[in-house]
């Protein structure tokens, strides 16, 4: 290979290194989204809440907000997508209440009054931390916690379904891994190759035993739905799988409507739908 073409293979290969080991800043850029004001609180939406500030493992002091119902019934622990904070899924809290079942939603360090910055590691010892704090504080029995995830919110649930004891895991809009979405995304489509897998959904959910859940629209523009398919094709038994025709990557519940919340109650208080 004449000297001139040996410079361009090493060149390129420099520079794709060097993009590797600054991914994961670039990624956390493109990734997290979070707005500190609300746009409402629970009383709004004539809704009870406990207001519940606990600290992660590091010492990040985070928020959330603790809706109870009366009843031996599982509890939904939400874990929500990469933009906004808890005050811009009350909608969706209160159709889960409606169908009986509690629910504890709260906020990645950055966003709403949670403190600190996220980044993966982050997230995942704040989800750990909500779920300790259902089980300590709360006195919530392992076998009536349903882990609940939408979007990047799944990868956290399915990190705490590994290290935690959980009655079952519904995600919702899941990719298989930030490598994976890369691959969706020009121009990182071009050197995905070098790219490590961040939020590793595909190889974690086969790991995950409990039975799982697996929501995603079959119009989603963000998350493709063959990722949702994947998922669900490598995770084990027990699991199901629920397309919803025409639904986007926001728009799951609204879309889905009363045949989307009846399959969600049906798991979370069955573990079958």
């Amino acid at each position: 290979m004449p000297v001139k073409g040996i410079f361009i293979v090493l060149l390129i290969f420099f520079l794709a290194v060097s993009f590797s080991c600054f991914y994961p800043q670039i990624e956390n850029f493109f990734v997290f989204y979070p707005v500190s004001s609300f746009d409402s609180s629970p009383g709004d939406w004539r809704m009870n809440a406990e207001d519940i500030f606990f600290n992660s493992d590091d010492k990040t002091r985070l928020h959330g907000w603790f809706f109870p119902l009366k009843g031996e019934v599982p509890v939904i622990l939400f874990c929500h997508g990469n933009a906004g904070n808890i005050s811009h899924r009350l909608d969706n809290i209160k159709f889960l209440l409606e169908r009986g079942l509690p629910v504890f939603i709260f906020d990645y360090r950055g966003y709403g009054k949670s403190a600190g910055r996220p980044s993966e590691t982050g997230l995942y010892r704040d989800g750990l931390a909500a779920y300790d704090f259902l089980v300590n504080q709360k006195n919530i029995p392992a076998d009536r916690i349903v882990l609940f995830g939408r979007s990047l919110g799944a990868a956290i649930t399915i990190e705490i379904a590994l290290k935690r004891k959980i009655r079952s895991l519904i995600i919702e809009s899941a990719f298989t891994s930030s490598k994976g979405m890369a691959k969706t995304l020009f121009p990182f489509s071009l050197i995905s190759f070098f790219l490590p897998s961040h939020y590793n959904n595909l190889e974690k959910i086969a790991r995950v035993k409990v039975p799982k859940l697996i929501i995603h629209g079959e119009e989603d523009d963000i998350v493709p739905f063959y990722m949702g398919q994947e998922i669900y094709h490598v995770a084990q038994d027990p699991k199901y799988f629920f397309p919803i025709k025409n639904a986007g990557h926001n728009d799951t519940y609204i879309v889905g409507g009363r045949k989307y919340f009846e399959a969600l109650s049906s798991f979370a208080k069955n573990s079958k739908i």
